[in-house]
This record gives C-alpha cells, structure tokens and sequence, in this order.
C-alpha cells in the first residue's frame, strides 16, 4: 500500500515511450541512513516471530491456531525463554517476505520512473499476527496513466508471486485434525485459492479438517492483504489501477464500491464497516492526471490477471468470532 504527495518533478521520455519522471534537483531528498525503516523492520520481526512461535506451538499440540486465553500466557513465556522467538522463524520470515516483495514492488517501479519514494515501513503490533502490514510514501506526482498504472500493478503481482509458493509449501506441512476450524477462538475465510490448492494437495478433506501449518498462514495474510489492496477504491492499488483504466469516472464507481461494503459489513465481516468509514476519511478521489493516451495492450492484458488475482484472493468474511456463530 503507498501514500502520494505532491511535490513537482520534471519528465524526460523513457525507451518504452512512456513518460519517466525525476524530482526537483532543487527539493531533492540528501541522502540518509534510513533508521526509522531499519527500526520498525526489526522490530515487526520480533513481534511477527512472537506470534509465530505460539502459532507452532499451538500447531504441534493441534490446538486452535488462535486461542486469547492461552495465547496471552503463551506470549509472556517468550521473555522467560527469548530463544523459542527462533520457532516463529517460518511464520515471520514468510510473511515479511510476502509483504517486503509487495512493497518492494511498487518502490522498484517508483525508481524506474523516477518517482521520488520513500523505502518501505512495517507497523509492528504485540498480537495476533504481529503487524498491520508494510506501506511506502509516494512523494512526487504521477502525470502518466501507465506509469501510475505500473507503479499501482507492481506491489499485487510481486507479493502475489511470493505467495503462491510459501502456499504450496504451507500446504505440504499442514495436517488433518477433525474440526480444527471449529474450535478456539476465530474462524478463518477460505478463499479460492486455497480451496482450490487443498483440493490438490488433500483431495476429499474437508476445509474444516486442514489445520494449515504457520507458513501457509503467512500466505494467508497474504492473500488477504492482496484482496485489500486490489479493492478497486480510491488510492489504494486497485483504485490506481481502475483509475488508469476509466479515468474520472474513478470516483463514481469508489463510491459504488464502498456502498458495497456496508452490507458486507452487516452479513458477512462487521470490519468492511470500519473499511468503508476509513475510505471515506481518507478520500475517493484521486488525484487528475492529464494524460488521454490509453493504456498498451500489455498492461490491458494484465489487468484481466489483477482481477483474476483479486477474484482468487477474495473473502467475503475473512475473519468471524466462533462465539457469534453459535459455537
């Protein structure tokens, strides 16, 4: 996910015809030691590989993979025994991955057109998965349609390409318990991606019956972080790109779709509520660009593989309290 703001570069042409930008010599960023990058990166792998070393340790027992009650006391032993952070090792390292390739993704293409970026910053949390993600700062404009169509498509398909083997591999780890999906505390969404990958890997087992292994949760908040982010809204990369597409009609249809999610929020996740408020606060509009020339039928074409990602990665209850479906 990324964050725009404006200040003005000028453009020069680049071999694909498109227009590269660089920024202003004069508002020029001095080269610094990124230590606030480095700090919260650090940080988000110890939190990340708290929750992975109780998320194992609930695996191995074949407990619920979250369970509040049991998971606090678990969390505390950590700072009687620090060395069991090294078991969270594959959850953490697997979804830092996932989400460093997305950002990545997108501050490479920055770099290609010379737009200025900042590098990535993760948002550590002390529960449940350990963060709330990883997003970059845009700080120059986008005058180009493809370039904002680039720099918007680079971060799904990058963290998308990670996620598709740390899924298989999860999978090929993950084991059978009866009703495992029924107990603790949350149930998870399945979404059709996997649906589609357990059918392979455990043919005839019921969803409900997979107890998914720490790395192929990794690449379930992955998954999940993709469909957020390809939500064809505002700035977020979906919105980039449908903008890229249709133009100023951009904001009519962020507008449908937010709609949408308010009785989504009522039927299915109550979280797509505080989705469609925080879109709302943080605008539908995006910024104009002035550019009429249409988008190469290459980037067209991958905009049929975005929204068959997005159909794939999508859940329209992603996470639901055990208690409130009657458990």
């Amino acid at each position: 996910m990324s964050s725009q703001g404006y200040p003005a570069g000028p453009d020069f042409p680049a071999p694909d015809g498109t227009a590269r930008f660089a920024a202003d010599h004069r508002r020029k960023p001095v080269s610094r030691f990124h230590w606030l990058n480095l700090l919260l990166l650090v940080v988000t792998l110890l939190t990340t590989s708290a929750m992975g070393a109780r998320m194992l340790d609930n695996f191995e027992h074949a407990r619920p993979i979250f369970d509040v009650e049991r998971d606090w006391s678990a969390v505390a032993a950590i700072w009687e025994a620090p060395s069991t952070l090294l078991h969270g090792l594959p959850f953490s390292l697997t979804l830092m991955m996932i989400l460093l390739a997305h950002e990545l993704g997108h501050y490479l293409a920055c770099r290609y057109y010379r737009v200025d970026a900042s590098l990535p910053y993760f948002l550590p949390v002390p529960f449940f998965i350990g963060t709330f993600g990883a997003f970059i700062r845009i700080r120059s404009p986008i005058y180009s349609k493809q370039v904002l169509y680039d720099i918007g498509i680079a971060g799904p398909l990058a963290g998308f390409v990670f996620v598709l083997p740390a899924l298989s591999i999860g999978l090929a780890y993950s084991k059978i318990v009866p009703g495992i999906a029924h107990r603790g505390d949350l149930s998870f969404g399945v979404p059709l991606l996997l649906t589609l990958m357990e059918r392979v890997i455990f043919p005839g087992v019921p969803a409900a019956d997979i107890y998914l292994h720490p790395v192929a949760r990794a690449a379930w908040v992955g998954i999940f972080a993709t469909a957020l982010n390809l939500l064809p809204i505002g700035q977020l990369d979906g919105g980039h790109i449908l903008y890229s597409f249709i133009g100023e009609k951009h904001t009519l249809l962020s507008r449908l779709f937010v709609v949408v999610l308010v009785p989504m929020g009522l039927f299915f996740w109550t979280s797509w509520l505080v989705w469609a408020v925080v879109l709302l606060i943080l605008g539908l509009r995006h910024p104009a660009i002035f550019d009429a020339s249409p988008l190469s039928p290459g980037r067209r074409r991958l905009g049929w593989i975005a929204l068959a990602m997005f159909l794939l990665c999508f859940m329209p209850a992603p996470i639901a309290e055990l208690s409130l479906l009657g458990r």
